[in-house]
């Protein structure tokens, strides 16, 4: 049995969108967004999976999805970007994107 973890390519290859919370944790607005993206992992719960990723710890990744600044919020849908947004988001704003996308 394996114990790999998915690779970032396989979490966001599937069907049901995946947004992406890029984040530091030396990052004030990350700290804000932070509740913003766990409540809208609630509301969504089921139909938006929610995965944050630490641009220190990934470079690589942040690197190939030309994240400039943190937080950046991307919306994929079987590997593609859907939706993103760099900086803090309302959370109505943050949910609007969100229902266009589902």
């Amino acid at each position: 049995m394996s114990t790999s973890k998915p690779s970032f390519a396989d979490l966001i290859a599937g069907e049901q969108p995946v947004l992406v919370d890029f984040y530091a944790d030396w990052c004030g607005p990350c700290k804000m967004i932070a509740p913003i993206v766990e409540e809208i992992a609630r509301e969504f719960s089921g139909k938006v999976k929610v995965i944050k990723i630490d641009v220190d710890r990934n470079p690589a990744l942040a690197g190939q999805y030309q994240v400039q600044g943190v937080p950046t919020l991307m919306l994929f849908k079987a590997g593609k970007i859907l939706w993103r947004q760099a900086g803090v988001v309302p959370l109505m704003n943050l949910r609007n994107a969100l229902n266009q996308h589902i």
